[in-house]
């Protein structure tokens, strides 16, 4: 058997496991990080599958407690609103904070996990195992079985922790135990990546926003890299008219991109050759219960909580699940059997919080934000937050540049509109009096 019986094993070196071997290593733990795929560092990222993503607060919050956030953010391309592009007209910017000068962040993917990988490698207790596929798990042990090159091994573990995304093979050896249950809800719409090249050398559109094409069952969004291209994310109905099913043809895809996306062939050369070779991956919202089982085994991230991807929180989510589970073994004085149930009391809530902000804003960012009763909404709500600072606070900013917690965002958020429609009544009710009270004195 492989692996040291003291070891805290961590299955997935993504975003999430890499960040939890480096908590975990600089509490003092051994730590082994398995990944079923092959070193990121030394091949190409697989073609149309999200080269990068959009990070806020909660991420960077995390980052800043081992000391990556500025190294991570040198490359970052601060995003301080949105670009909404009408079929015709001109585009149009919309602010994400009152001030103007809150940004969220593109950023590499594969670059930030890539960060973290060297971070974690560098750190004194951690080995790395790339190209183990989890095949079994005795969690009564924390046993694991892995298929490699050489043949299957199998490891022991003190602790066993899934990092290994929404389809996690260790929530699968879990179910497999009937030790959790289960439920995937997904979304009647795929995704589909574009890329938009450099123009002449530079920005083929404004870096400092984030690119939205609403057109009101469907939309497309852009995310600038450094590199000066643009990733596209189209988000469309699977089946349909108007859905990744209709489109087969050349002519048919420069067809509908020129009726419905006129400015985006001109600067989209590969468009075509992108729209048929890149895949179309799936949406949903994954949930489970519960994340642990006897203080041995537990889910993180994605591996827990999968979220559609339309509030840009699905890293920052998973990054402050670490930050959650680190202050729990302090408080819990390193005892995994006390932290990890204590884990899931605080952020179950606020996972299934976001994971309803996120289905939620998916409706505003395809379809709302191009309405006039959506700008207007806006104006006011910025109006209120510059009359009323730090009492009126937009959903958007507790989410993005704030660490409150997402499901007392919700709460915060519901009891501030009770109070401005109430106001609103109160007034109407004012003005409506004081009508009444001047047409009875002209009578």
């Amino acid at each position: 058997m492989t692996g040291e019986r003291d070891e805290i094993a961590v299955v997935g070196a993504g975003l999430a496991g890499c960040l939890l071997a480096c908590f975990l290593a600089r509490r003092g733990h051994p730590v082994a990080l398995y990944e079923r795929r092959p070193d990121p560092r030394s091949g190409a990222p697989e073609r149309g599958r999200s080269i990068n993503l959009a990070l806020s607060e909660r991420g960077l919050d995390a980052l800043r407690r081992i000391g990556l956030a500025e190294q991570v953010m040198a490359d970052a391309l601060p995003m301080r609103g949105r670009m909404i592009h009408p079929v015709v007209g001109s585009p149009g910017f919309q602010s994400y904070s009152v001030s103007g000068d809150r940004a969220i962040n593109s950023i590499s993917r594969g670059a930030l996990n890539n960060a973290l990988l060297e971070a974690a490698a560098k750190l004194p207790g951690v080995r790395i195992a790339f190209e183990h596929r989890l095949v079994g798990l005795d969690p009564g042990t924390a046993t694991m079985t892995f298929e490699t090159p050489g043949g299957a091994v199998t490891a022991g573990a003190r602790v066993v922790l899934g990092t290994d995304g929404a389809g996690s093979a260790v929530r699968g050896q879990l179910l497999a135990h009937d030790l959790v249950t289960e439920s995937v809800d997904f979304l009647d719409y795929g995704y589909k990546e574009l890329t938009i090249p450099p123009l002449g050398g530079d920005f083929a559109l404004d870096p400092g926003a984030l690119h939205i094409w609403p057109r009101g069952t469907s939309m497309m969004i852009a995310l600038p890299n450094p590199d000066r291209s643009f990733t596209c994310t189209l988000f469309w109905p699977t089946h349909g008219t108007a859905s990744f099913a209709s489109l087969g043809s050349a002519a048919a895809i420069e067809r509908h991109f020129a009726q419905h996306y006129p400015d985006l062939p001109p600067i989209a050369p590969n468009l075509v050759d992108d729209y048929q070779h890149n895949p179309v991956g799936v949406l949903g919202t994954v949930r489970c219960d519960p994340w642990q089982v006897d203080g041995r085994v537990a889910l993180l991230g994605d591996a827990a909580h999968a979220i559609v991807p339309f509030y840009g929180q699905g890293a920052n989510c998973a990054f402050e699940d670490v930050v959650e589970l680190d202050r729990c073994l302090d408080e819990c004085a390193g005892d995994w059997s006390a932290a990890l149930p204590l884990f899931q009391q605080r952020r179950q809530d606020n996972a299934e919080a976001i994971a309803r902000m996120a289905l939620a804003n998916f409706v505003e960012m395809r379809d709302k934000v191009a309405s006039p009763v959506f700008r207007a909404r806006k104006r006011i709500e910025h109006a209120l937050e510059r009359a009323l600072p730090g009492r009126y606070v937009s959903q958007y900013e507790l989410v993005s540049f704030s660490t409150v917690p997402y499901a007392q965002v919700r709460r915060r958020v519901r009891q501030q509109y009770q109070v401005v429609g109430l106001a609103a009544a109160g007034l109407a009710a004012v003005v409506g009096a004081a009508v009444a009270l001047g047409l009875r004195r002209r009578g």
